[in-house]
């Protein structure tokens, strides 16, 4: 198999299409043959990426980019950044506005769980231009 390029724009705070991205590259890897647990890890990295792309960033542009071996997502985003990275890292620690909470979002696991289930996550973010998120997820098959 050719590496294959998949690229989606994340429509910042319409929360009704958040997880779009990560259903259709669920949908992709299972197309191609991928083992239920890899595509399980990829598309919880996704959908909290995806999410915190929805909630923080008013959306982005996501690059997977898949190959027998693995699955790389690229999110980028051009929102406000990551104040503390540090304390991002820690489950439960939001910045999540109470109205997006009271929507059931915002639990401060993304970031956690992104890094749960990737085998490799990297983080680069500048206050005021925004954040990129680089994740691979390695086949187990």
């Amino acid at each position: 198999m050719d590496k294959i390029h998949l690229q989606y724009n994340v429509d910042g705070e319409d929360f009704t299409l958040a997880g779009e991205a990560s259903s259709d590259v669920r949908r992709v890897l299972r197309k191609l043959g991928f083992d239920g647990d890899t595509i399980r890890r990829a598309a919880i990295c996704m959908y909290e990426g995806e999410i915190n792309m929805v909630i923080h960033a008013s959306g982005g542009v996501i690059d997977v980019y898949i190959d027998p071996d693995s699955i790389e997502i690229i999110m980028a985003d051009t929102g406000p950044g990551i104040a503390d990275i540090e304390k991002a890292w820690q489950e439960g620690y939001t910045t999540a506005s109470q109205t997006v909470r009271d929507l059931g979002f915002g639990a401060g696991m993304g970031l956690p769980n992104m890094k749960r289930y990737s085998d490799f996550i990297d983080i680069e973010t500048e206050l005021g231009k925004g954040t990129t998120v680089k994740m691979i997820i390695k086949t187990r098959s």
